[in-house]
C-alpha cells in the first residue's frame, strides 16, 4: 500500500486536464486513477441495496422503538384495567395497543436531525462527496507536489488515503471510508 492524494472536480474536462498536468509532473500514468464516486447509500455494497443495513443515526431506533412500546403498553393496559368495569375485559386489552402504538410514536421525539451527529458514532464526519475524482500513488515524498498541483487546478475535497493504484485503477477504494481531509 502507497499514500494516495486524491481530489476532486466537477467537470470531465477538469479531470482530463488534472491528468495531463500529473503526467507532465512527472506522476506515471499507471499510477493515476480517474473515477466518478456516487452519492452516499447509492454505493449498493449491500445485498438488499444501498450501502449500510441501518443509516448511521437509524441504528439505536430499535431499542428507542421497543422501549416506547413496552412502556405506552403498560401504561395503557393499567389504564385500561382501570376502566374496565365500564369497559368490560376489552379495556386492558385496547388500552394496551393504543399505549404500545402512542408509547412507539414516542420514538420520534428521540430520532436525530439531519446531520446531527451520533455520540461517537460513524457519522460524526461527513461523508464522502460525490462526484468525479482523480487520485495518484505517490512515490515517498511526493505528498506536498500533489497536493500543491491539485490545489492550483482547483480541487475540492483533497484527501488522502492508504492503498493501491494498479493500471490506472484504486482497486481497493472504499467508497463508504471517511476522508481524510488534507488541510
Amino acid at each position: 500500500m502507497t499514500t494516495i492524494i486524491a481530489g476532486h472536480f466537477q467537470l470531465q474536462q477538469e479531470i482530463d486536464g488534472a491528468r495531463q498536468a500529473l503526467l507532465d509532473a512527472g506522476f506515471p500514468n499507471e499510477r493515476i486513477s480517474a473515477f466518478f464516486v456516487n452519492q452516499p447509500g447509492q454505493h449498493d455494497a449491500h445485498e438488499l441495496g444501498g450501502d449500510r443495513l441501518l443509516s448511521p443515526g437509524a441504528k439505536d431506533t430499535p431499542e428507542g422503538l421497543a422501549k416506547g412500546v413496552a412502556t405506552g403498553g403498560a401504561v395503557g393496559a393499567a389504564i385500561g384495567a382501570a376502566t374496565a368495569p365500564l369497559t368490560g375485559p376489552a379495556g386492558p386489552i385496547v388500552g394496551g395497543l393504543v399505549g404500545a402504538h402512542v408509547g412507539s410514536l414516542y420514538s420520534f421525539s428521540e430520532m436525530k436531525d439531519k446531520g446531527e451527529p451520533e455520540q461517537g458514532g460513524e457519522n460524526v464526519i461527513p461523508p464522502r462527496k460525490s462526484g468525479m475524482m482523480i487520485a495518484v500513488a505517490l512515490p515517498d515524498g511526493d505528498e506536498a507536489r500533489a497536493v500543491e498541483l491539485l490545489r492550483g487546478l482547483g480541487a475540492h475535497h483533497i484527501e488522502r488515503a492508504e492503498g493501491t493504484i494498479t493500471a490506472g485503477d484504486w482497486t481497493d477504494f472504499d467508497p463508504l471510508s471517511l476522508p481524510q481531509l488534507v488541510a
